[in-house]
């Protein structure tokens, strides 16, 4: 059967695009067994419908950099490549939308669009993403702060079902399903999407950043709150807080502090004029300059850190850092969208199963209170075994749901899915 499934797939997508899974093609630790780069929707749906004739698991990948978060697959065969999926197809003029391929990198379709004076609202960190790859994850940057997640900005999707079946969605079909939305953040468990439609706005004509040093999680509540009452609209707030910028100092000494950046876009005259006053509101040593922070767009964390995702209202961030904080029992550091309550927190990659779960305890406690989550994106597989990954999901009855409506058989990604479905 090996030997069949293999020279199937090389009958689908050629055999130069068709070859033996290896160790950088693991998905969290879990072994493929096969890599198969279609180059077209209909070749994408014969995969789909191999899989479902030999009942086999499948994890669909763009440039991978996001492979290792979240829990890994109970299973997986074949990892289908998006990378021939690729393309920028322009609607007609006057339209402010774009069709883009899967596997395009969003580097590429950024240019393309840039061309004609257009750009989607899409700046995730991960540098080598996809356009697939972050409308599956919903993988969100700076500019969320102002314009919301990819999910937002999604008006149309091309897929294959796990039957095999090529679907074309735009935002509400005749069954009134939002079938773009409910892709968003799927993690490919739900469908392969094979192109997205995506919204796109005019290139803004100046960006200002505004800077200024930081020292404590109340402190950077407190600037935040007054850059909302003073109605400068900023397009994206930013923060940078090493670890060593909360630690252990005598008192004659100042911390090195962290770094609240707030972004403003606009014509260039309105624009530099609300950076200068954002900058005399904040404070301090705030800066207004044209370049972005060195960090900007960046995560904290490497492949061999623990990395929590803290999402709560903004006005209750503070708390939830300082419980990680006192949880771990040392500094810790945090990056993220500190307007919208979206931060990374990081653990070195020695602390031990135990510390780990005794701080998810504690976070989750403070944040329940809160309407806030927080979610283990990576971790050690000895962390990723012994704790919840995903903690208390209110919706979660409505995505099993989901599942086993677009995947009954979980071949697609199984175990991947919020709750680990």
């Amino acid at each position: 059967m090996i030997q069949d499934v293999a020279a199937r797939l090389a009958e689908i997508c050629g055999a130069a695009h068709v070859r033996d899974a290896g160790p950088d093609d693991e998905v969290a630790a879990a072994a493929p067994r096969w890599v198969a780069a279609p180059g077209t929707a209909s070749a994408t749906a014969e995969v789909l419908r191999l899989c479902a004739d030999r009942d086999l698991t499948l994890i669909p990948r763009g440039s991978g950099s996001k492979l290792d978060w979240w829990t890994p697959p109970s299973q997986v065969d074949i990892v289908l490549d998006t990378s021939r999926l690729a393309g920028v197809w322009h609607r007609p003029p006057g339209s402010r939308t774009v069709r883009v391929g899967a596997g395009t990198p969003l580097h590429t379709a950024q240019q393309a669009v840039g061309r004609a004076g257009w750009r989607m609202p899409l700046d995730p960190p991960s540098a080598s993403a996809t356009v697939g790859g972050i409308v599956a994850t919903d993988e969100t940057g700076p500019l969320s702060h102002r314009h919301g997640p990819p999910c937002r900005h999604v008006t149309g999707v091309d897929y294959v079902d796990a039957a095999g079946r090529l679907v074309r969605a735009a935002s509400e079909n005749d069954a009134g399903d939002e079938l773009p939305h409910l892709l968003c953040g799927s993690q490919g468990a739900l469908a392969v999407l094979v192109a997205a439609t995506v919204r796109l706005q005019p290139v803004p004509a100046d960006r200002r950043w505004v800077r200024r040093t930081v020292h404590t999680p109340l402190e950077v509540r407190d600037l935040v709150g007054e850059l909302t009452v003073d109605g400068l609209h900023p397009v994206a707030v930013e923060l940078d807080l090493p670890a060593h910028a909360a630690g252990t100092v005598r008192p004659s000494q100042v911390p090195p502090g962290g770094q609240l950046a707030v972004l403003f876009e606009g014509e260039p005259g309105p624009n530099r004029q609300r950076a200068g006053r954002a900058a005399a509101l904040l404070g301090g040593d705030a800066v207004d300059t044209a370049r972005p922070p060195v960090w900007w767009r960046r995560y904290p964390f490497t492949a061999t850190d623990i990395a929590l995702r803290l999402d709560v209202p903004a006005a209750h961030l503070h708390a939830a850092i300082y419980a990680v904080r006192d949880a771990v029992g040392a500094p810790i550091g945090v990056r993220g969208s500190v307007g919208t309550g979206l931060v990374h927190a990081v653990l070195p990659g020695s602390t031990t199963p135990e510390r780990v779960a005794v701080t998810l305890a504690t976070v989750r406690s403070v944040l329940l209170a809160r309407s806030g989550s927080c979610v283990v994106l990576t971790a050690p597989a000895e962390v990723r075994q012994a704790v919840d990954i995903w903690g208390h999901r209110p919706g979660l009855p409505r995505l099993l749901e989901l599942k086993q409506r677009f995947d009954p058989q979980h071949r697609l990604a199984p175990g991947r899915f919020t709750g680990g479905s």
